[in-house]
């Protein structure tokens, strides 16, 4: 892997990978997922988290704006504010942390996996959980235990399917593609 970071380059490359990535978020988060209402068992957020470590912080945010405002107008739902901000951190947190994610594989792993934990709290435990009790109505207490089971249960497979994603040679590629993108434009790379 380069150890240069790019800014993102709004290219057609670009676009189409997220659009790709939101495309597979939508599909694992309203078809292949387990719905209690208030809770959701998916694994569409590690699509948002990998177009944020992958593309930066602004595609990362608004591939989870792209994925949730669909994902609600696919399903019928009005768009709610703070549930939106909380898909947008699923992308943004990793990418403001990809910088700190290098040293030795363990240092890597265990900070890309804080990142993925520290995203998960904002926006499970705090954004989305915000969202349902201010905008939907539903009680705090009641639904807190449902809310913590979910997010005991899926961050830990967030971290490792993200592990698995960011230290595949996909990576590498995607990195070689904004390189050669970033020539072309003449952008420098950022360190």
């Amino acid at each position: 892997m380069r150890k240069n970071t790019y800014k993102t380059i709004w290219s057609t490359q670009t676009i189409v990978f997220l659009g790709v990535l939101v495309a597979m978020t939508l599909v694992f988060s309203r078809m292949l997922a387990i719905s209690l209402g208030f809770a959701r068992f998916t694994l569409g957020s590690i699509c948002t988290i990998m177009a944020g470590l992958w593309f930066g912080p602004a595609a990362g945010a608004v591939s989870g704006l792209a994925a949730d405002v669909l994902g609600c107008l696919i399903q019928g739902y009005a768009v709610n504010p703070l549930i939106t901000v909380g898909a947008m951190m699923w992308g943004l947190i990793p990418a403001l942390m990809k910088p700190l994610i290098n040293g030795g594989k363990l240092k890597k792993v265990a900070v890309l996996c804080a990142s993925v934990l520290i995203a998960s709290i904002l926006g499970t435990m705090g954004f989305t959980y915000a969202g349902l009790v201010l905008f939907l109505g539903y009680d705090f207490w009641a639904i807190l235990p449902t809310r913590l089971a979910q997010f005991a249960a899926m961050t830990p497979v967030y971290c490792v399917l993200c592990c698995c994603l960011y230290f595949s040679p996909l990576t590498t590629m995607i990195q070689n593609m904004q390189a050669k993108q970033a020539e072309k434009k003449g952008i420098l790379p950022t360190q």
